[in-house]
This record gives C-alpha cells, sequence and structure tokens, in this order.
C-alpha cells in the first residue's frame, strides 16, 4: 500500500486509472451504491475501483468485484463498456485536490443481493432502471453518462 502523502502527490499530478462495474440484473436493473467517500461522496454510482501499479487488468477486475461485490466473476465473461474519463473538483485524500480517472467499464450480468454487499464504499445499495437512472438528480453524471 502506498503512503499516504506519496499517493496524494500521485492524485495530485497524475491521472488514476479505474474499472466500473456495470452491474445488471435478470429484471435489467443496474446496481448502484451511494458512496460514502470522496469524490461523488453522497451520489449513487456504480460499484468500482483503481487499478494498481503493475496490477494487471484482469487481476484488478478480481480483486474489485471481490471488494465491491463480495464474489468472483469470471473477466472472460463480462462485456467491455468502453473507456471513459471522469474529473472531479475533490479527491479521497483531499478536497483541496482535484481528481482524474480513466475509467475502463465493464458490463456484468448477475443478482447480487444488496444486504450481502460489502459496505466499505457505499452507504446503500439500490437497484435503478436505466431510465430512473438517466433522470434521477441522485445519481451522479459520469454514472448517467454510461446509459446516454
Amino acid at each position: 500500500m502506498l503512503d499516504f502523502a506519496l499517493f496524494k502527490t500521485i492524485v495530485n499530478y497524475a491521472p488514476l486509472i479505474s474499472i466500473d462495474l456495470i452491474v445488471y440484473n435478470s429484471k435489467s436493473e443496474v446496481l448502484l451504491g451511494k458512496r460514502i467517500n470522496p469524490p461523488a461522496k453522497n451520489y449513487y454510482f456504480v460499484p468500482g475501483g483503481r487499478v494498481f501499479k503493475n496490477e494487471k487488468i484482469a487481476d484488478a477486475f478480481d480483486r474489485i468485484c471481490q471488494s465491491e461485490l463480495g464474489c468472483k466473476i469470471e473477466f472472460s465473461s463480462v462485456i467491455p463498456c468502453g473507456v471513459f474519463e471522469h474529473f472531479y473538483s475533490d479527491a479521497f485524500v483531499g478536497a483541496d485536490i482535484s481528481t482524474h480517472y480513466i475509467v475502463l467499464a465493464y458490463e456484468i450480468h448477475m443478482d447480487a443481493e444488496l444486504q450481502k454487499l460489502p459496505p466499505a464504499q457505499h452507504a446503500e445499495y439500490t437497484y435503478m432502471s436505466v431510465e430512473r437512472i438517466r433522470k434521477n438528480p441522485n445519481v451522479h453524471y459520469y454514472t448517467q453518462q454510461y446509459f446516454s
């Protein structure tokens, strides 16, 4: 794990690479969690996480699925949705630093049990229809962009 001061410097000067998980249930609703940490704090957002240095994308995907969904998903079974850029005026490391993410988004199909999902990054989980995601002001703009 990186020293906090070093990580803060990296966030201040370089983009981070992350993976977002667009999880559809059997009703074609999308899994969202209300974020408890910046950036995007207090907004509904898809689960995800950053890729670590020297970590292969498939390995990062496995780790993020485990930490965000509490399960393993075969990387070969997911659908790539594209590469996106997210720019925030704040960061996990402080409100005085902006964050730039380069995001690899992947579509997953599974019926996650909301009460069994890990609580580390999200205060609550819900499923929403794509139409509701597009119109809901409590869903973060960058999550809405996956469905525009």
